[in-house]
């Protein structure tokens, strides 16, 4: 399943940048004799209310929705890698100090303090990718403190601090190796999740403002004409399912590989 995901994945991604480049119809021309025509050898995935190729809008908005939610999944991900070192290697007061932090972020439901954080300001993708980093760096930093926290009372660890290398050594030389694949894991599923978290704001209205489009906005677009015209709807819907499933296909297998790893180790 591993490899199909990830086939399945690179496709649509190179699809939805390449295919542009070959596929010149606008995602924005209206055409009112076409409207909500079916998919055809002339529409591929039909056209919505506007008389606007289906295609071409999927492609526009894919490329919003994969380039938010991979950088999102970028930022929150570094900066929960950075929190969860720094609790882990310093311990004390840093780590009780992190903990409550992660714990009261915690302690809110992250899409309900998305819709709060978006609802009072002009959301773009670039304010997108800022408030869903914002709320998605707890995971990560959980997960990486309490490696961390293992990794540093390990004996040659100790041994490291004593001898007075540097911190800075430690972590990179020695820490990096040993917690990237839990730092890859938890990326993988963080990318489907801001996909996810981007799709569910565009849905209710609080995404990318139009023009401009994404996954989300498109099957928004498509719920009042659902009962005549499924494929406004499908089409964005089967992309969202498609790289959020593989997504998690491939952090599972990975997750499974550490988990192998380990067992050997031990």
């Amino acid at each position: 399943m591993f490899k199909v995901a990830l086939y399945i994945l690179i496709s649509v991604i190179l699809t939805v940048f390449l295919l542009p480049f070959f596929y010149t119809v606008s995602a924005y021309e209206l055409d009112p004799t076409k409207i909500l025509q079916a998919p055809s050898f002339e529409h591929l995935f039909g056209t919505d209310r506007l008389g606007r190729d289906m295609l071409a809008r999927i492609l526009e908005g894919g490329q919003i929705s994969l380039i938010i939610g991979f950088l999102a999944a970028t930022i929150s991900s570094l900066v929960g890698l950075f929190i969860g070192i720094n609790a882990g290697y310093f311990k004390g007061n840093i780590d009780k100090s992190i903990t409550v932090i992660i714990d009261l972020f915690l302690t809110f439901p992250t899409f309900f303090l998305l819709l709060a954080l978006v609802s009072y300001i002009q959301a773009t993708s670039v304010i997108l990718i800022i408030v869903i980093s914002i709320t998605g760096w707890m995971g990560m930093a959980r997960m990486i403190r309490s490696e961390s926290f293992a990794i540093s009372n390990k004996p040659f660890i100790k041994i490291l601090k004593v001898a007075n290398v540097s911190t800075f050594k430690i972590i990179f030389k020695y820490f990096a190796p040993l917690l990237a694949p839990i730092f890859l894991i938890s990326f993988t599923f963080g990318v489907g999740g801001s996909i996810l978290a981007e799709s569910g704001l565009s849905f209710l209205g609080l995404g990318v403002n139009p023009p401009s489009m994404s996954w989300g906005s498109l099957l928004s677009d498509g719920k009042a004409v659902i009962d005549i015209a499924w494929w406004v709807s499908f089409f964005p819907g089967l992309m969202i399912f498609l790289i959020t499933f593989c997504l998690i296909q491939i952090s599972d297998y990975l997750q499974g590989l550490a988990n192998k790893k380990e067992i050997i180790q031990n």
